[in-house]
């Protein structure tokens, strides 16, 4: 018996479409994370870029490899600082977008469960600010 996929589980592309929409709602308006976008104020082509490297992550197609190759996530991430703060704050939206979604109990253990050690593995920056403490 082969296991479906979490892409199939979760309803396909739709879902990945949804869950980085609101998502992005956040980042929008996340003083901390939306200065490390290059375009902030179109965050669109990184909201679909998500959600296809989501979707193929997870078992659906291919699409974010044949637009944009391997998905090298921690080259792709280096140029921008990314420490506990931006860390934490990244995680918050992520983890607000997964809890608004229609997934199953088990489908969301899973996804937070990658979005939590994939949020750590881009942490690039290990020193510890002692001013700004932010929001």
């Amino acid at each position: 018996m082969t296991s479906r996929s979490l892409f199939d589980r979760v309803g396909g592309m739709e879902f990945f479409d949804e869950l980085t929409r609101r998502f992005y709602e956040g980042i929008a308006t996340d003083a901390v994370l939306l200065p490390l976008y290059p375009e902030p104020e179109d965050l669109e082509p990184a909201r679909v870029r998500l959600a296809y490297f989501l979707a193929q992550y997870w078992g659906g197609p291919d699409t974010y490899s044949q637009h944009r190759g391997h998905p090298r996530l921690r080259m792709r991430h280096a140029p921008y600082r990314i420490g506990e703060r931006e860390r934490d704050h990244w995680l918050m939206h992520m983890v607000a977008a997964v809890e608004a979604s229609d997934a199953g109990d088990d489908e969301r253990q899973e996804l937070l469960a990658y979005f939590v050690t994939a949020a750590e593995h881009l942490r690039n920056d290990d020193s510890m600010r002692l001013v700004d403490p932010g929001p």
